[in-house]
């Protein structure tokens, strides 16, 4: 499983960190997923989506 948000897309991208001596290393910056159930293709199913998908109202949660 790729870490990627199942509705958007985003996926992590590459920075650099910076320390107080200013030595830059790589890292990555991964997006803030969560595991909900939500309507993919009309039908419920469990996968990871984005905290901004869930606030904006992209990731529809199935009718009880």
């Amino acid at each position: 499983m790729a870490y990627k948000c199942a509705i958007c897309g985003k996926g992590p991208v590459s920075g650099g960190s910076y320390s107080h001596s200013n030595l830059r290393t790589k890292r990555t910056f991964n997006p803030n997923l969560q595991k909900q159930k939500v309507l993919l293709e009309g039908k419920a199913q469990t996968a990871y989506v984005c905290t901004n998908c869930i606030k904006s109202g992209l990731a529809k949660r199935p009718a009880k």
